[in-house]
């Protein structure tokens, strides 16, 4: 229906972890992938055949409080996940962010937009990223135990 009527905006919400391959998180990176390369590459395919206004969007999200969180506060592998900015249960930048590419499109939007760069770094500079990466993990241990310890204590009153 889109291409017709040569109008329309797909986005897709993708994760940080489609930019760059953090260890640890190798399944969950492949598929994050996979969800924007099909995203870049439907993008261009629509500009080469002439659409000019079918857009198509991947949202890369740092962390969202979600479920799959829950179960991975004590799992050690997962820990690069309270590596960046947790975002709020409800959220909200995200919704910010995909009413704003509907605004102004672009192909790719990372939330907070520093982490997308610093990513981005990472991803361009693996041998940069293998030296960095014991601080990095060090560093999201620290913050998933103290992700821990807050989710036990529970809500404050």
């Amino acid at each position: 229906m889109m291409r017709p009527a040569d109008r329309g905006h797909i986005v897709n919400i993708v994760s940080l972890a489609g930019l760059v391959a953090p260890p640890g998180e190798t399944m969950c990176s492949a598929t994050k992938h996979a969800a924007l390369a099909y995203s870049v590459g439907t993008g261009l395919d629509l500009r080469r055949q002439g659409s000019k206004r079918v857009h198509v969007t991947a949202v890369c999200p740092d962390g969202i409080w979600t479920p799959m969180l829950d179960d991975h506060l004590d799992d050690p592998e997962a820990a690069l996940s309270w590596s960046g900015t947790v975002l709020a249960p409800e959220p909200e930048q995200v919704a910010a962010v995909v009413v704003d590419v509907h605004r102004r499109p672009r192909p790719v939007v990372s939330v907070p937009r520093w982490r997308g760069g610093l990513v981005r770094i990472y991803a361009a500079f693996p041998r940069l990223a293998a030296v960095m990466a014991p601080v990095v993990m060090a560093q999201a241990h620290r913050k998933q135990a103290r992700f821990a310890a807050e989710r036990r204590r529970g809500p404050a009153a």
